[in-house]
């Protein structure tokens, strides 16, 4: 059976430990005294997994949403230099939009 990452990191200490037990690999010899953070390193390595979590944007383009949200930066530290509070509120509102279309695409 194949595992994620973040489906083993819900799992608990006693389900980590009966997966463990039907695994024949080193990394999981003496899974019995493994706490849980040194028990999912184990499986990981024993299922050649990646030890973090990977957030998968959905259908967005997550380079070109943040290389806009440092061309707004860059406008607005240009606009506090004027002054003009009217741009300012604009270009704030931009920026916060972005980062809440971020957001909300992150599984």
């Amino acid at each position: 059976m194949a595992h994620t990452y973040r489906e083993l990191k819900e799992k608990t200490v006693a389900e980590l430990r009966e997966i463990a037990s039907g695994i024949e690999h080193e990394a999981v010899k003496g899974y019995t005294q493994l706490n849980k953070e040194h028990l999912l390193a184990a499986l990981c390595k024993a299922f050649n997994l990646d030890m973090h979590d990977q957030h998968a944007a959905k259908g967005l383009d997550k380079t070109a949403i943040k290389k806009q949200i440092r061309e707004l930066k860059t406008r607005r530290n240009s606009v506090l230099a004027a002054h003009d509070l009217a741009q300012l509120k604009e270009v704030r509102h931009q920026i916060h939009e972005l980062r809440r279309k971020l957001r909300r695409a992150v599984v």
